[in-house]
């Protein structure tokens, strides 16, 4: 037997009755990740937009729960692809969050990197330069190297470009997500952080609600690992694979039904 064979996760739209007992004298707290999770994973960046159907129903969720938006992108653009201002967006892997206005939610721990992204973002511009389909796309506080459409053969030289730039900057970092490296600071930051300081901001403990966390990503393990014996991490994937994840779905047709379903839930639930 192949012992490195990852797990089958429970489904997490099957699982619905029983987060509604988990629920039972909680409040609720949805995290998503945007792209792979909100909107399938496209060519390029700027195609990930949501469709109607997926923006109505995290609108009518953010109208019975916490919902916030964690994203490897800036937090102002996907501010504008979602285009809805009852949620929480935080940017740059959690580097720049900001609650809804007049909530007072701000964190904005990324900003002393911001002349050195842009310098490393600069840089890598030129540097791929004669690399077809290589993309390089600022999101505030990091920078996103994409190679999905370079050809496989020519993929290594998007990484030696990366890895050439970032010699000179120390206080960066560089980590693997779906065809694309990431640029950000070395800080004992990412997304799991980011939302273990929204619960506290908004005084949401464990005893007082349960936290779920969508998404498909390798930087969204961060996040389902913080949440570990507190919430509920739940993997947008079409196979298994290795996550620290408890459930799973298959694809964002999934993630819209099951968000339909915890409206559904929050709905029929007995206002407090």
């Amino acid at each position: 037997m192949d012992r490195s064979q990852p797990k089958s996760l429970p489904s997490a739209l099957q699982r619905l009755p029983e987060f509604e007992r988990r629920l039972e004298g909680k409040k609720a707290a949805v995290f998503l990740d945007y792209d792979g999770t909100l909107t399938p994973i496209v060519s390029r960046p700027e195609l990930a937009v949501v469709t109607k159907e997926m923006r109505t129903v995290v609108e009518r969720l953010g109208e019975l729960c916490t919902v916030a938006v964690i994203s490897g992108r800036s937090r102002k653009t996907v501010q504008e692809f979602l285009g809805l201002d009852n949620v929480i967006y935080a940017g740059s892997h959690g580097l720049d969050i900001a609650g809804p206005g007049g909530s007072g939610l701000r964190n904005d721990i990324g900003r002393e990197f911001q002349q050195t992204i842009d310098s490393v973002h600069a840089e890598l511009s030129q540097g791929i330069i004669g690399i077809e389909g290589a993309l390089v796309e600022h999101t505030t506080y990091s920078t996103t190297v994409h190679y999905r459409l370079v050809a496989p053969e020519k993929a290594h030289r998007v990484e030696e470009v990366v890895d050439r730039v970032l010699q000179g900057y120390p206080s960066l970092r560089k980590t693997h997500g779906k065809m694309v490296w990431e640029i950000r600071p070395r800080i004992d930051w990412d997304k799991g952080k980011a939302v273990l300081w929204i619960l506290d901001a908004l005084g949401l403990d464990s005893s007082r609600a349960l936290a779920f966390y969508i998404g498909d990503d390798v930087t969204d393990e961060d996040a389902f690992r913080a949440l570990k014996g507190r919430g509920v991490g739940i993997l947008v994937a079409e196979s298994p694979r290795d996550t620290s994840a408890t459930h799973s779905l298959r694809g964002t047709k999934e993630v819209q039904d099951f968000l339909e379903g915890m409206v559904s839930l929050l709905k029929a639930r007995p206002q407090s």
